[in-house]
């Protein structure tokens, strides 16, 4: 009788071990991937459980994506498109606010990403890109104000530095490009 206490009670232990090993380790894993994006969710959530099962959906979600890598000669119009965007903040610089945000979204989509609307936008950009999502929602909340008496030249310029960080994310690519494959 003792013997059969003893090795449920064993038994039970080692599952809560188990169990515990594998919430801490799922925990790390979120909190590597998403970096500041983690405690973002948990806020949102109100509870690490919640978010924590947001987040995995979010990238279960991402890995749904068909998200590509661009080619040399792609990427070399996307730079050149954005020097043009950034000449054009010294005339006005609202509407190269605006223009600058059109090519993240550009080019948001020509990499894979769905654009149908911010917060879905942002969802799937947290997956790879967490650590400069911060500078895309604040330059999108900048964007959104453009035009109007309540934005200074420095919050509009303070905005190109925004998108820029994620442009140049998007942009720069990790994995060898078909262009790049062939060489």
């Amino acid at each position: 009788m003792w013997t059969i206490i003893i090795i449920v009670a064993a038994v039970v232990v080692v599952a809560a071990i188990a169990l515990t090993m594998r919430t801490i380790t799922r925990r790390r894993h979120l909190q590597e991937q998403f970096g500041p994006e983690y405690e973002r969710a948990v806020e949102a959530e109100q509870s690490r459980g919640a978010a924590e099962r947001d987040l995995k959906e979010r990238e279960e979600r991402h890995e749904s994506l068909e998200i590509r890598p661009l080619p040399s000669t792609v990427r070399d119009r996307y730079a050149r498109d954005w020097a043009n965007v950034q000449e054009h903040f010294v005339d006005s610089p609202d509407q190269a606010v605006g223009e600058a945000d059109r090519l993240v979204t550009t080019l948001m989509s020509e990499r894979g990403y769905p654009t149908e609307n911010f917060e879905q936008q942002q969802r799937d950009l947290s997956v790879e890109h967490a650590r400069t999502l911060d500078h895309y929602r604040i330059a999108h909340e900048i964007n959104g104000r453009a035009g109007s008496r309540d934005t200074t030249t420095e919050e509009l310029r303070s905005a190109m530095v925004h998108y820029r960080a994620l442009f140049e994310e998007l942009l720069r690519d990790d994995t060898d490009s078909p262009d790049e494959e062939r060489r």
